[in-house]
């Protein structure tokens, strides 16, 4: 019964943090190809705008880990809904770069609250033969407000703009309050599992053998898929398709073609990252699963550089996004296990102000590098870094 009773909690905590992406998630498909709509002048601010809540994250993860030791749970989830209906609102009225990048911390903020929340979740109801299972099962829930945050955003934008757009998204968060204050439980602040309490101190995990390595993986695979994946898809198949592609002499913009292939991911992974969680619950299997998925996720990118033929370039596009879907949930399962084991809250923040990092840095590379070059040099750069950890780390004991 009690299995059954945390694994409710955790869909119902993945369900609240879909419902707080939707308007996140759209804003990346929508803002490169809308940003004049914005009142914004260059994709250089676009860049820097998408970014700025991963820049704010960075400073905010320590004080919010603290923060949980001194708020219920639920406090802390409906603060942190509250925060993304102000800052979803707010994208339907902005007009300015100060007042985009001002919403943008705020929706940081929010989401610390939500991400370092459902780690320490995870790790406090988890148990070593279930803790990939449940991981994949939040990661493949709350990425259903992906799905319909980029899917419905780009077809919603192409008919009535960015503006509409954001506010019929700031409508659909207002649903997580009720469900916040009606299914999260009142638990004590700073309830944690008895593994979760070894090695808590920030200091002595980072000269922990193996937090640098899980710290890389986690910095890596989200520079990669969230920093540069998500928020250039659009104009790297503009780039390689001139705009849209024609089906049935219908023409199919890039904004809309860049959500169905998101959506397409967010699709699958209610049942791809569970399943992919429950293999790596085996004996060693993130050792044999994670590094496999660094070297593809690397070749895949590389391809996706290529001058193609459309159909094969697509398919490899779906590769990439099969690739992201194991190297998150894996990298995910394997940093709550090392802090099950040893670390505890202070590794999953490490661990968590790596990922934000590479989140930060991956927009504002990835638009920079377009500037210079060109969108294709980018993902040889991202086949470069997925490459770089592969061949490093090959031979090393399992994350």
């Amino acid at each position: 019964m009690s299995g059954d009773k945390d694994r409710r909690h955790i869909i119902c905590f993945a369900l609240i943090t879909a419902l707080c992406l939707t308007g996140d998630s759209m804003l990346y498909i929508v803002l490169p190809l809308y940003y004049q709509e914005a009142g914004l002048d260059s994709l250089w601010e676009v860049g820097i705008i998408l970014a700025a809540n991963r820049i704010v994250r960075l400073p905010l993860n320590p004080p919010v880990g603290r923060l949980y030791t001194l708020i219920s749970e639920r406090t802390g989830i409906v603060a942190a809904v509250l925060l993304t209906m102000v800052t979803t609102t707010t994208y339907g009225f902005a007009s300015s770069f100060p007042v985009w990048l001002a919403a943008r911390c705020l929706w940081g903020a929010a989401w610390t609250l939500l991400r370092l929340g459902a780690l320490f979740c995870i790790l406090k109801v988890s148990t070593p033969d279930n803790r990939g299972r449940y991981t994949g099962l939040y990661n493949g829930l709350y990425r259903l407000g992906s799905l319909i945050g980029m899917l419905c955003g780009g077809i919603i934008a192409d008919v009535i703009g960015l503006r509409g757009t954001a506010l019929i998204f700031a409508a659909v968060t207002a649903p997580a309050i009720v469900l916040a204050l009606l299914l999260i439980p009142a638990s004590e602040p700073g309830k944690r599992s008895p593994d979760a309490g070894r090695g808590t101190g920030l200091l002595a995990c980072l000269r922990t053998v193996g937090t640098l390595r899980i710290a890389a993986a986690g910095g890596i695979v989200a520079l990669v898929v969230q920093g540069i994946l998500a928020p250039t898809l659009s104009l790297l198949i503009a780039a390689h398709t001139g705009g849209g592609v024609y089906v049935a002499g219908v023409l199919i913009g890039a904004a809309s073609l860049g959500g169905c292939f998101q959506a397409l991911r967010w699709a699958w992974e209610p049942w791809l990252a569970p399943l992919t969680g429950k293999l790596a619950d085996r004996r060693d299997g993130k050792g044999k699963l994670l590094f496999p998925a660094f070297a593809a996720g690397g070749l895949l990118a590389a391809v996706l550089a290529a001058p193609l033929p459309l159909p094969i370039w697509f398919a490899c596009l779906l590769g990439m996004q099969l690739a992201a879907t194991a190297l998150t949930t894996l990298t995910d399962t394997a940093a709550s296990d090392a802090a099950a084991r040893s670390g505890g809250h202070s590794l999953l923040m490490i661990y968590v102000f790596a990922a934000d990092a590479g989140m930060a840095i991956g927009p504002i590379l990835a638009y920079g590098m377009n500037e210079i070059l060109d969108i294709n040099a980018v993902y040889v750069f991202s086949a470069g870094l997925l490459f770089l950890y592969f061949f490093r780390y090959r031979k090393s004991a399992p994350v």
